[in-house]
């Protein structure tokens, strides 16, 4: 596996996100024992960058890194997130109890966040910590300040921002250097490529996509909505319903021709074609399998020609928002 820098921060070409095994699919949680072999394998096979937060579950997929990953901490980058769960402000609960969803990067919620992330991670210290969404009200500097002072103090050691748009990175980074930027990319999803990407390369901050299989649909393997369920994120997204689903299709269709060509699979060349859009990208496709893990992180070793990069580059952008509106509101461009 190859390496590469989000910023000064080393991590392996492709990482993996582990919310799938505790939040947002059909089969979400139900085979933990496959989630750990998978995040075992996943170490065998050279991936050091494992991505979790705190709000999947909430709190059960940071458990379930933490419990996997004992003994083995040294050989992980471990990155989490802030910021979707609102301890003791908007949204709680009677009793103090923490409100999920609710946006707050507030100074003082990020205290509370990173002690309870670090005891279900097993770890003294996190590598990489998002901010899961910009908070409009809680000026990004303060946010930024916060986490200086747990960097400061041992607890953090990076600092990142996930789905945030330009001005955002430049105020935050003038307080604290951004080591990466989270966001959706990829041959479905490529809004950044404008306005958010030149800053990044301006600025020396790395890119982190995630959902770079597109949930699932790049890989040719979904053909139809019947299989999910309520509670799965792909339920009632615009991309995946009615005629968007219908039109969409077709992108799979073409993933799928030049992975006929290039003897692989649809997944390997949409990781492929990431991986060729710079060396400051470091995708963290999710599974919870063992196979798919094997699967996606062999894409390090395949190489697109031009014109199959070409190709993949000037299909059309996907039919559908990424997200239903009320979870729209949660991004910024």
């Amino acid at each position: 596996m190859q390496h590469i820098n989000l910023g000064d921060l080393e991590v392996s070409r492709i990482g993996l996100g582990a919310m799938g095994m505790s939040h947002g699919y059909t089969d979400s949680g139900t085979d933990e024992a496959e989630s750990v072999r998978t995040l075992h394998r996943a170490l065998e096979l050279g991936v050091t960058h494992i991505d979790t937060a705190e709000i999947y579950g909430p709190y059960a997929n940071e458990e379930l890194v933490g419990r996997a990953l004992k003994g083995r901490r040294d050989e992980v980058v471990l990155a989490t997130k802030f910021g979707l769960v609102s301890h003791a402000g908007a949204g709680a609960v009677a009793g103090g109890g923490p409100g999920a969803w609710n946006l707050d990067s507030s100074p003082a919620n990020i205290r509370t966040a990173v002690e309870g992330s670090l005891k279900r991670l097993g770890t003294d210290h996190i590598d990489l910590y998002y901010q899961h969404r910009v908070d409009p009200d809680t000026p990004v500097e303060e946010t930024a300040g916060a986490v200086a002072e747990l960097i400061a103090e041992g607890k953090v050691r990076f600092f990142g921002l996930s789905e945030a748009g330009p001005d955002t990175i430049r105020r935050a980074h003038a307080v604290h250097p951004v080591t990466a930027v989270q966001s959706e990319y990829s041959l479905w999803t490529r809004g950044l490529e404008e306005r958010v990407l030149p800053v990044l390369r301006e600025l020396n901050i790395g890119l982190v996509p995630f959902s770079p299989l597109g949930h699932g649909f790049l890989t040719g393997t979904i053909r139809s909505t019947e299989e999910f369920a309520e509670g799965d994120f792909r339920y009632g997204n615009p991309r995946f319903t009615g005629e968007n689903f219908r039109r969409n299709l077709r992108i799979a269709d073409a993933v799928q021709a030049v992975a006929a060509d290039a003897g692989a699979t649809p997944a390997q060349v949409a990781l492929a074609w990431l991986l060729a859009q710079g060396d400051d990208i470091a995708p963290i496709p999710g599974t919870k399998r063992v196979h798919r893990v094997e699967e996606n992180t062999a894409a390090d070793r395949l190489r697109l020609t031009a014109e199959q990069i070409a190709t993949l580059g000037s299909l059309p952008s996907a039919a559908g928002e990424t997200h239903p509106e009320v979870a729209r509101r949660l991004l910024e461009r």
